[in-house]
């Protein structure tokens, strides 16, 4: 069983990977980019049947810093 973890800064916390990004792209000349949010994918390989709930638990110790990231799970 795989899953994958998507984690993002939550909103209103100061994303400074997202800036530098934009304004690189704006120095391209890729103005259209108003804004860039920066995160991180974990892809997990699991024991089959392992519980969605145990995969939180995963997330919420220690892969997402749930003060200032939100995560999302997805099954594959």
């Amino acid at each position: 069983m795989k899953a994958r973890v998507h984690v993002m800064l939550k909103d209103g916390v100061l994303d400074p990977q997202g800036e530098a990004v934009r304004h690189a792209l704006g120095a391209l000349g890729f103005t259209e980019a108003r804004g860039v949010r920066q995160g991180k994918v974990i892809e997990l390989d699991l024991e089959d049947g392992t519980d969605t709930a145990r995969i939180d638990e995963m997330c919420e110790r220690l892969l997402a810093n749930t003060v200032i990231e939100s995560y999302r799970v997805e099954i594959l």
